[in-house]
């Protein structure tokens, strides 16, 4: 393995700033991924209360309640009239899921919101974000504070995992490491 000494020799501080660079620009990502999830999540949002303000607005004018409405629906013979108790049922209960993630993300203090983030994920939103993702340069207190969250994180990975294994594979291999540059 004489891909060791090359490895090596361009100096394990060099590689430090450069994983340095990929931490930052990576986790300070994050939370401008947020935020447009965050406006991808309250368009959702947005829609799901249009469809209950229509099913509120038939159940008015026919003198129930939505949920009167939905139970009338869901106990009819006719299975397409039927299952439209359970959309109504489903809609407005999406409704108030989406209601409740867009409160706690936006409540949310910079260090709890990767937290709240994680818990009220939405996979179809977070893939629907992730196709359309635009990169942003981070300029908020935020946005630094993920960038030095990812240094730790990939200088952790590297020194903890990476540079030790590497290491022991040219001790065995009988390649010697160059030491590290200052």
């Amino acid at each position: 393995m004489r891909w060791c000494k090359p490895f090596f020799s361009a100096g394990e501080t060099l590689i430090d700033r450069l994983l340095c660079v990929l931490g930052a620009v990576l986790f300070s990502q994050a939370p401008e991924f947020m935020q447009q999830y965050l406006q991808r999540l309250g368009g959702h949002l947005d829609e799901a209360r249009r469809h209950c303000a229509q099913f509120f607005e038939i159940a008015r004018q026919s003198g129930k309640t939505v949920q009167e409405l939905a139970a009338q629906y869901a106990a009819n013979v006719d299975p397409a009239v039927a299952s439209m108790g359970k959309l109504v049922n489903d809609t407005e209960a999406r409704s108030n899921a989406l209601a409740a993630a867009e409160a706690a993300l936006r409540e949310a203090s910079a260090w709890e919101r990767p937290f709240v983030f994680l818990r009220h994920l939405d996979v179809e939103i977070a893939r629907g974000t992730a196709a359309v993702f635009k990169p942003a340069v981070p300029t908020t207190l935020e946005g630094m504070l993920y960038a030095l969250a990812g240094v730790i994180a990939i200088l952790a990975i590297y020194h903890g995992v990476l540079a030790p294994l590497v290491r022991r594979i040219c001790r065995a291999s009988g390649a010697k490491p160059v030491a590290k540059v200052a």
